[in-house]
């Protein structure tokens, strides 16, 4: 179940200020594996956007590393996370690139050249507006 979250100030301290590593490092992931499972079918979000709405504004890459991290079973969609600019972030030519385009288009999402157009297919940065109204 996706559970809705909050999106903090940037200048509030987060939760995981008072937890140890360990206890951080899985609220973290639950919050991004809850923000990416919240992308809808047909639609993309960039990692920063994604960041944003998992509490860590300008954590962008941490969206990858929990990405690659999360377990097959949760089968998230994963191919749903792009680039700022639309682009995907696995090097062109490689398997993964080759699925993520693969189920990017059985969703009806337009890829040309490693690239989508945000303007047509991408959550505006409020996500909670965009997913929910």
């Amino acid at each position: 179940m996706v559970r809705s979250l909050p999106f903090p100030d940037m200048h509030e301290t987060t939760m995981t200020d008072e937890l140890d590593n360990d206890e951080a490092r899985a609220l973290r992931a639950t919050r991004i594996i809850d923000a990416v499972a919240a992308i809808p079918r047909g639609r993309v979000a960039s990692y920063g956007a994604i960041a944003a709405r998992a509490g860590y504004p300008g954590r962008a890459r941490l969206i990858g590393r929990v990405l690659g991290d999360a377990p097959n079973r949760l089968d998230l969609p994963w191919h749903r996370v792009l680039r700022a600019d639309g682009r995907i972030g696995i090097p062109a030519g490689t398997q993964g690139f080759r699925e993520q385009c693969r189920r990017l288009k059985a969703e009806g999402v337009t890829v040309k050249d490693g690239r989508v157009p945000m303007s047509a297919f991408g959550l505006d940065h409020d996500l909670d507006r965009a997913i929910w109204g």
